[in-house]
């Protein structure tokens, strides 16, 4: 439904805002106030360009699910790794350990490093996969539920409780022997292969299962490499370590002074490898302090038009210097954390931690082993430990926190979830092997790599069993157990006003989806008959249009945001909105008078509205609340205050859609 009359906000004053906003010159306010009533046919508009882009969403995923999804297809690869490596043992274990235990050198004049090449792999390689690994934690710092501390309080403990409890576990079974020293192989799941099983299962598994898991596993892999980088270290030389360390300094230093160059900081993360090499400590933890040292954060709408305007200018002059600084400013737009996991995030999936599974996971299977293994404290310590010491670790210090804050912190899903999550971390592999490596010798650590395998496959049946009991609870109950009671975070920042905002739909209905769009934009108007679908098959879902006009790509948008408000004041916003996204390449002023006349709206005040830019801050308003709640794109849409990432196809919207209304069904 529409408002009965807008309302006019700041005056000429909000409007010189709106235009400083919007980056309206004096002379093209002038040149559009010649153009617009009076302008017989001239088509500028009085708005010029507002912050921000158009963004294609249709094909756009967060990081996060992006590395849900990349991590949980490189499941797959992890375990064929994992097949490959027993199927050559079992063939050729000696061939096997020739391959691993070969040595490869690089010789500098008088100097030389040499590694077996599973050292290189383990400690070379891996260092990149615990890059992204830092990459993502330092996301989750800043743009994920780790945003929140307080929020972030009950994950970060349900982590630290998933190690907890394992650890003592290995180590009430490895009591008095030498082997209890290596408890540390007990602690630590394997991202890839829980996200991975829990893909598994489809939907009967939430989406927000995994993130909740993937949260608790970002504390997980921070200790794990702070476990190898002190107990698991033997010996240390100082003067190397302090070069590591200065190493270190030195990117901090960089990154305060917002130094670009990857090259310097590629430099120094070699030299603080290769210093840690020598230093006796494990180098791979070089890999997760570079990446939670890199910021992570949304484009910002200035950092946007900067692209917006060099890419115009290369449209214009097509010459090499304009491409490379066109180029140069795209990417700087997006935040070096993104870029990197883009980079990197396929090749440490697909190709190094399949490469170390090939590497380490080789051991012999045959009977007298297996009934050996069956009785080893190693084995059994860490098959325990998994399979049931990471749930109920888990599980007991969510319930802990949740009851010692008196419910104020609850788990971002309800209690099935965490349980199902808790039997999916027992799934242990990569870090578990690196420590198994470090710590067990000879029959000890096939032993051990015994237990991490045969862990994986109990607690990929526990988690199954645990989702497919819950599935068979009733509706209400289901989706308790499921999502429950814990309001999600809300990236809204203006929250919804039937008397301000444009609202179409059940007032009272469950769900509210928001939209922030530009009418000359080609992506907002593919997604309109997706929205009107979307109202019409559900039937309860309050639909609101907020103004985002880009001028920058849309030299029509900011007067087509300011006629359908003056259209709005005479009870005819949804109709002029709808015409203006059907014809979306005829937006000059003489079109948008045209549909006046069509809608018999008053003419006389429609144009005398636009003439003196009656609402110009009215849009204003929108295009800021959308500055607030982090939007520089359209169409972003936000489902009862959460944005909405990812595909806009019917199916997405409708799985978000049905998300939202079961957590209000709860809430309520």
């Amino acid at each position: 439904m529409s408002r009965a009359g807008p309302r006019t906000v700041g005056g000429s004053g909000a409007r010189r805002s709106w235009r400083r906003a919007a980056g309206v010159s004096e002379a093209s306010e002038i040149a559009g106030r010649a153009a617009t009533p009076d302008g017989a046919g001239a088509s500028a508009a009085p708005g010029g360009p507002a912050a921000g882009m158009t963004t294609s969403a249709m094909g756009l995923r967060t990081p996060l699910k992006r590395f849900l999804s990349t991590e949980s297809g490189s499941a797959a690869f992890l375990l064929g790794g994992a097949l490959i490596a027993l199927a050559w043992a079992n063939v050729s274990k000696s061939s096997y350990d020739a391959v691993w235990n070969s040595v490869l050198g690089i010789r500098f004049q008088d100097r030389s490093l040499e590694l077996d090449l599973r050292t290189w792999v383990n400690s070379g390689l891996m260092t990149f996969f615990f890059f992204v690994v830092g990459l993502e934690a330092r996301r989750e710092f800043d743009l994920g539920d780790l945003r929140e501390r307080v929020r972030a309080t009950l994950p970060l403990a349900a982590g630290v409780g998933g190690m907890l409890v394992p650890g003592l576990i290995y180590l009430a079974f490895n009591a008095g022997h030498s082997s209890a020293h290596a408890w540390g192989v007990a602690i630590s799941t394997d991202t890839a292969f829980a996200l991975g099983t829990l893909a598994l299962f489809g939907r009967r598994v939430p989406e927000q299962t995994r993130a909740f898991l993937l949260t608790a596993l970002v504390v997980d892999d921070v200790v794990a490499l702070v476990v190898i980088a002190t107990v698991y270290t033997t010996s240390v030389d100082v003067l190397p370590l302090l070069v590591a360390i200065a190493a270190v300094g030195v990117v901090l230093i960089m990154r305060n002074r917002r130094v670009s160059y990857g090259l310097a900081y590629f430099l120094c993360a070699l030299i603080a490898w290769l210093a840690l090499l020598l230093s006796g400590v494990d180098p791979i933890v070089v890999g997760l302090v570079m990446g939670l040292l890199t910021y992570a954060y949304n484009p910002s709408g200035e950092a946007l038009d900067r692209a917006s305007e060099l890419f115009l200018q290369f449209r214009e002059q097509p010459t090499a210097e304009l491409a490379r600084s066109a180029g140069s400013s795209v990417a700087a737009s997006v935040s070096a954390n993104d870029r990197l996991q883009q980079l990197f995030l396929p090749w440490t999936s697909y190709v190094i931690v399949p490469l170390f599974a090939v590497a380490n996971a080789g051991i012999v299977l045959n009977a007298p082993f297996l009934a050996s293994a069956l009785r080893s404290p190693i084995a059994l310590g860490v098959i325990v430990g998994y399979v049931l010491g990471k749930p109920i670790g888990i599980l007991s210090t969510s319930w802990l926190v949740a009851r010692l804050s008196r419910g104020r912190l609850l788990p971002p899903v309800g209690w099935a979830s965490v349980a199902g999550g808790g039997t999916v971390a027992g799934i242990g592999f990569t870090v578990s092997l690196l420590i198994a490596g470090r710590s067990l010798e000879g029959e000890e650590l096939e032993q051990s790599t015994f237990g991490v395998l045969a862990a994986a496959v109990l607690a990929t049946v526990a988690t199954w069993a645990v989702f497919r009991l819950t599935s068979r609870l009733p509706v209400a109950q289901r989706l308790r157990a499921l999502l429950g009671y814990a309001e999600p975070l809300v990236d809204l920042a203006e929250p919804v006003d039937p008397e301000r905002d444009h609202v179409r739909g059940p007032g009272e209905s469950p769900v509210t989806l928001v939209e922030y769009g530009d009418f000359e934009c080609p992506y907002c108007g593919r997604a309109e008959p997706i929205v009107r679908r979307l109202l019409a098959d559900q039937g309860d879902i309050r639909y609101v249009w907020r103004h985002l006009p880009l001028g920058h790509v849309h030299p029509h948008a900011a007067l087509a945001a300011e006629a359908a408000e003056a259209a709005a004041a005479q009870g005819g916003f949804w109709e002029i909105h709808d015409k203006m996204l059907t014809h979306q390449g005829h937006l000059t002023w003489p079109d948008l008078l045209g549909y006046a006349r069509d809608l018999r709206l008053d003419v006389d005040r429609f144009t005398a509205e636009m003439r003196e830019h009656r609402y110009a801050a009215r849009v204003a308003e929108d295009v800021q609340s959308a500055e607030l709640s982090g939007v520089a794109g359209t169409p972003t849409f936000f489902i009862n205050g959460q944005r909405h990432y990812g595909a806009y196809d019917i199916g997405s919207l409708k799985a978000a859609v049905h998300t939202a209304r079961e957590r209000a069904l709860i809430a309520s």
